[in-house]
């Protein structure tokens, strides 16, 4: 998969993070997975994409990670659980993170429609996305590590 297609994502991530309070925002890595089925425990944000390129993204976090994360976005309310109000808050980064990336794509000329998030979470459960092979990102928000996986039909 050519990079620019990755790009986006990593501006997206890039861009919303800091609107959010996020000081120390970084890309880590970039790995391709050989498998398209992802194993996860903690918490997984599935969006469709549509248009010019098909495809789905995947935002998976360790469930303590997405619990800071929405205590972020709640202005610093504590997060002991992951209950209806912190999974809207993640539900809303995901769409956030991606309809940035929609918007860098379209600067590019490419259109795309993102579906909205399905969010699931727990201890061992897989995730199959629609490509053999899968690219990996993993981003860094504050210390907290959020892997992006991208699968495109290009």
């Amino acid at each position: 998969m050519d990079i620019k297609y990755i790009n986006p994502f990593v501006e997206g991530f890039l861009n919303v993070m800091p609107v959010l309070g996020f000081q120390d925002v970084k890309r880590n890595s970039v790995r391709v997975r050989e498998d398209n089925t992802i194993q996860y425990s903690g918490v997984a944000l599935m969006l469709g994409i549509v248009g010019d390129i098909k495809g789905n993204v995947i935002y998976g976090l360790e469930l303590e990670s997405a619990k800071k994360i929405a205590s972020k976005m709640m202005m610093g309310m504590p997060v002991e659980e992951l209950n209806d109000m912190a999974q809207s808050a993640i539900s809303e980064l995901s769409n956030m993170l991606t309809a940035n990336a929609s918007t860098n794509f379209e600067k590019m000329g490419i259109n795309i429609n993102i579906s909205t998030p399905t969010l699931m979470y727990g201890e061992n459960f897989e995730a199959k996305m629609n490509t053999e092979k899968v690219l990996c990102i993993e981003m860094m928000a504050d210390g907290i590590p959020l892997e992006i996986n991208v699968a495109l039909q290009i």
